[in-house]
């Protein structure tokens, strides 16, 4: 098999397959002749072919995939026209810091926003698939560490946490100490991947799918209940009483949908 055949194979798996495709993957399309550099320099080339086209080829957090250009977006949800889920900003400030200051606990997001986190709006964002305990802090009660996954950086259309818009003025990120068995954060090892820091009550806005955006500071808590009294249940509908000093919430926001896939 020579190169333009192999990139024919390539191209085919790649706009037919579902989920995005990881070089390891890639090299199970061919024999041991065909390496991961010349593979790499196909994506290249196919990255230049479809240059000009509606549709581009991307490297994302869990492999390459075909999706529709930005652009393309608003004639493209002409024929979606149904309303994309809506998340409050107390859910999307909650995603903001554990994107930017991960792992943290439940602990460390109400240390930053002076309000209690409601279960609810943990679980609806792991059910989400965006949030995902990593480990436990060894410290009293052995709180979990929350981290953001592969899939919110696919749906955000970024590779890494360093595309992830820059905050200016932040101090420096720190090392956490006391993590006991974390399950590594996503790229874990990986430069690109590396912890940001998060400048406090201020959520930024990311390239595609989701739209962090931050109203008026909350006024803190009048008091703060002790950590696990009298969480709310959690279920599958949006909305739910909130815990004692938790935030409500009251003003939804929509994320903007991700780019279609070809």
């Amino acid at each position: 098999m020579n190169t333009l055949e192999a990139k024919r194979v390539l191209e085919t798996a790649l706009i037919c397959a579902q989920q995005p495709m990881p070089l390891r993957d890639m090299r199970l399309l061919f024999d041991e002749q065909v390496g991961v550099d010349t593979i790499r320099a196909m994506l290249d080339d196919l990255v230049r072919e479809w240059e000009n086209r509606g549709v581009e080829l991307v490297a994302l957090a869990s492999g390459w995939r075909f999706q529709s250009r930005p652009e393309m977006r608003v004639f493209l949800d002409r024929l979606h026209p149904e309303k994309p889920p809506r998340y409050s900003r107390a859910t999307m400030e909650t995603l903001a810091i554990i994107a930017y200051r991960q792992p943290v606990t439940r602990g460390d997001i109400e240390d930053i926003r002076g309000v209690t986190v409601s279960s609810q709006i943990v679980k609806q964002l792991e059910d989400r698939g965006w949030i995902e305990v990593i480990g436990y802090r060894e410290a009293p009660g052995r709180p979990a560490l929350y981290a953001t996954t592969r899939q919110f950086l696919d749906d955000l259309g970024v590779s890494g946490l360093d595309q992830l818009p820059a905050i200016d003025g932040a101090p420096a990120a720190v090392p956490t100490p006391g993590l006991a068995d974390p399950g590594g954060l996503p790229g874990s090892g990986d430069p690109a991947q590396g912890q940001l820091p998060l400048e406090a009550d201020t959520p930024p806005a990311p390239a595609n799918d989701v739209t962090l955006v931050a109203d008026e500071p909350e006024p803190p808590s009048p008091a703060k209940p002790v950590y696990g009294e009298a969480e709310c249940c959690a279920s599958a509908e949006p909305e739910c009483p909130a815990e004692p000093g938790a935030d409500r919430d009251d003003a939804p926001t929509e994320p903007t949908p991700p780019s279609v896939r070809a």
